[in-house]
């Protein structure tokens, strides 16, 4: 009788010393399955872009620039609101081109410093989501 009464607490802890087992491995799988970063495709991030069209402008030291943009934001809805903004978004490009010299953009790092401006301040604007990058796709300075 003690011999069954034993045997059977074993296989109670056996069987609950399992189910732990096994409950740790399905919580650490979905914990892992949350950290995988999400690519989003190519046509996803067309669809959620914006262009800027050409635009021309003094800049600080009587030169001139020439620049085009793509500002690509969080969702379609961003996208939507930011093509309302268009005249906000020019403003916004003009008002910080015409506090640079040709000095400040030359080089990878003064392009870098222009969209990084960019996109802090028009994401300031933004209501719908957000502005995740700002890319330029025609530049010229005279």
């Amino acid at each position: 009788m003690k011999k069954n009464k034993l045997l059977t607490i074993m296989l109670i802890i056996l069987v609950s010393i399992t189910l732990l087992g096994v409950v740790a491995v399905v919580v650490v799988t979905q914990l892992n399955k949350g950290a995988e970063p999400k690519v989003e495709s190519i046509d996803d991030v067309v669809a959620s872009s914006v262009d800027i069209e050409e635009i021309t402008t003094n800049i600080k030291d009587d030169n001139y620039v020439k620049i085009a943009l793509k500002i690509q934001t969080s969702n379609k809805d961003a996208a939507a609101e930011l093509t309302k903004r268009d005249f906000q978004v020019k403003s916004i490009l003009i008002d910080e081109l015409s506090e640079m010299s040709r000095e400040d953009l030359e080089g990878k790092k003064g392009k870098e410093l222009l969209e990084s401006t960019l996109k802090t301040k028009i994401n300031e604007l933004m209501q719908e989501g957000e502005v995740q990058q700002v890319y330029i796709t025609s530049y010229i300075i005279q």
